[in-house]
């Protein structure tokens, strides 16, 4: 008897190649954010929590932009093809996704970073507070 792992069978590598790299068009993770931070960001990231989580503790060079606040005119000090990254408290919560979600209406290039807070904390990488 075929154990839920193997009870449907894997796609074809072809269609998993497909999909693993459609996947990186739309995310990247916390080690990959923090390297491209240390080398000089070629994207903007952003943090889309509360106020007060923002202050309580943040990635270091995150700008702080509520996912429910992203208009076009908060965008207009950046070129059209900047890249954006959201993120917000993990993969418990769907910030990040509703920040992407209005950047891509708003036709910005968007991705999120994968884990969020949690991610970044579990790869032991420091938060920046607000006092």
């Amino acid at each position: 008897m075929p154990s839920h792992v193997t009870a449907i069978p894997a796609a074809p590598s072809a269609q998993a190649e497909a999909h693993f790299a459609a996947a990186f068009s739309f995310e990247t993770d916390c080690w990959d954010v923090h390297d491209g931070l240390a080398q000089g960001a070629d994207f903007v990231l952003l943090d889309v929590r509360s106020a007060a989580l923002f202050v309580q503790g943040h990635v270091p060079g995150a700008i702080h932009l509520p996912h429910g606040k992203i208009v076009a005119s908060k965008l207009a000090d950046w070129p059209a093809d900047t890249l954006f990254v959201t993120y917000c408290a993990g993969s418990h919560c769907n910030g990040a996704a509703r920040g992407a979600l209005r950047l891509a209406q708003l036709g910005r290039p968007v991705k999120i970073m994968a884990g969020g807070i949690t991610g970044w904390v579990d790869e032991g990488f420091a938060l920046e507070t607000v006092s």
